[in-house]
């Protein structure tokens, strides 16, 4: 035993990581062990999947039709926001590592989603945005109108719940306050940023747009964090945000119901069956 945590801990993981194992190896029940062993490897499994499928999605887009540009901002912010704050609390690394590489590739999908490019003119970086398309143009008049519906509601919340926390908890540091109200605002009213997408795929009357390989393994994903969230140590806001993701996807699942694809309707590529020029038949 003591041979494998320091294995552990020669890979990186903290001595809060090692005694976590050692606690679960000695007081945990086998056949509840062999099935965390089992749920936490289909986790990774469907971690690298998403990943994999996310990043293959968006190098092949070219088009923001359908898909809420200021959802992918979010996104970003959330996953950024989320990941300081489980270093900060010196979360498991089994939760820390995939939080961290989520970051990274939504820091990478805000550039793509934003067509943005970097000129450098000697040390000093020049930002470029390309231009949106009509179509592109409509769907983010929808997307700036769901946001502003949220806004009204979302930002007092989060401030008020800034101000109170300020006041009524004691903190290590002012980064430890601010990384904790940026927190709590993304998991008590942050599943509320994914409803612009969803009034997207209401006024398209679509859902065509959506990755939906990628979609499918972080709902598998989800459910799994839902049995992790028993399991594995972590904070108490984070684990609550487990339960809140799935009623998100239920309603992604619903609209997948309700919209069913057709060739009119534009693919995840951003172009309809229809858009694509007809090939000429072949003559003898």
């Amino acid at each position: 035993m003591q041979d494998a945590v320091y294995s552990l801990q020669q890979f990186g993981f903290s001595e809060k990581d090692a005694d976590e194992v050692k606690g679960i190896f000695v007081d945990t029940n086998l056949y509840f062990l062999a099935l965390t062993f089992f749920v936490a490897a289909f986790h990774l499994l469907f971690d690298f999947l998403a990943f994999k499928n996310d990043i293959s999605f968006w190098k092949k887009k070219k088009s923001m039709i359908g898909m809420s540009t200021k959802a992918v901002l979010w996104r970003c912010f959330s996953t950024v926001v989320i990941f300081l704050f489980l270093l900060d609390e010196q979360t498991s690394l089994l939760v820390l590592v995939p939080a961290g590489v989520g970051a990274a590739i939504e820091l990478w999908k805000v550039k793509k989603a934003l067509k943005m490019t970097v000129v450098w003119r000697g040390l000093r970086p020049k930002f470029q945005f390309g231009a949106y398309s009509e179509s592109e143009r409509k769907t983010e008049e929808y997307d700036t109108q769901a946001m502003k519906y949220l806004s009204y509601l979302l930002y007092p919340l989060c401030i008020g719940g800034a101000v109170y926390s300020l006041l009524n908890i004691k903190y290590k540091s002012w980064y430890s306050w601010l990384i904790n109200s940026f927190v709590n605002g993304v998991y008590a009213f942050g599943f509320l940023f994914m409803l612009p997408q969803l009034f997207v795929n209401y006024k398209m009357k679509s859902v065509a747009h959506l990755p939906w390989k990628a979609f499918t393994y972080k709902a598998f994903n989800t459910f799994i964090d839902d049995v992790f969230a028993f399991i594995i140590t972590m904070p108490t806001s984070h684990r609550l945000a487990c339960f809140r993701d799935d009623v998100v996807f239920l309603i992604y699942l619903y609209q997948r119901w309700l919209y069913p694809v057709d060739r009119s309707r534009v693919n995840e590529f951003g172009e309809s069956y229809e858009e694509r020029p007809q090939q000429k038949p072949h003559t003898q």
